[in-house]
């Protein structure tokens, strides 16, 4: 009775591991990486755009027992290394308020943006905040007498 051979000898399966292992050390140092820090500072602008409008509808919801609003005050010596949303009535950090950036992403210009009860940015607040990394830069910029946010790729 004549057998058929259906499986693959180890000899095989050790040259073909070996010829995938030999084409992936050449395509992996190929692989272009910059990209990938271009979304890192996008993600970064879009978060902190986020909890700018955070901050800006916290101010406006308790308008009722916080005559003084809300502010994101960013943190560490510029580049900033994060920030935190702040209750100005009490001096307070919110609860989940305090956020670090990545290291890799610049985060440059204004340091404190406060919002008063209607969500307009308080006098004397930053009006803009810029956010960068591999060559990718976003302006967040707000409109003080509304406090609407706009985030704008440069």
């Amino acid at each position: 009775m004549a057998r058929d051979k259906t499986a693959y000898s180890l000899v095989e399966v050790i040259f073909v591991v070996v010829f995938v292992g030999i084409c992936a050390a050449i395509a992996v140092p190929r692989l272009n990486f910059a990209i990938i820090s271009k979304y890192e500072a996008e993600a970064a602008a879009k978060k902190i755009v986020t909890d700018l409008r955070r901050t800006r509808r916290l101010a406006i919801s308790d308008a009722a027992n916080n005559s003084d609003g809300f502010a994101l005050n960013m943190t560490g010596s510029s580049p900033f290394s994060g920030y935190e949303i702040v209750n100005l009535n009490t001096s307070t950090i919110i609860a989940n308020g305090t956020f670090s950036i990545d290291s890799g992403i610049s985060c440059t210009g204004g340091a404190t943006f406060q919002f008063g009860p209607l969500g307009n940015l308080k006098a004397g607040s930053d009006t803009q905040l810029i956010v960068s990394n591999g060559g990718k830069s976003f302006a967040i910029t707000i409109i003080p007498a509304t406090g609407a946010i706009k985030c704008v790729e440069n």
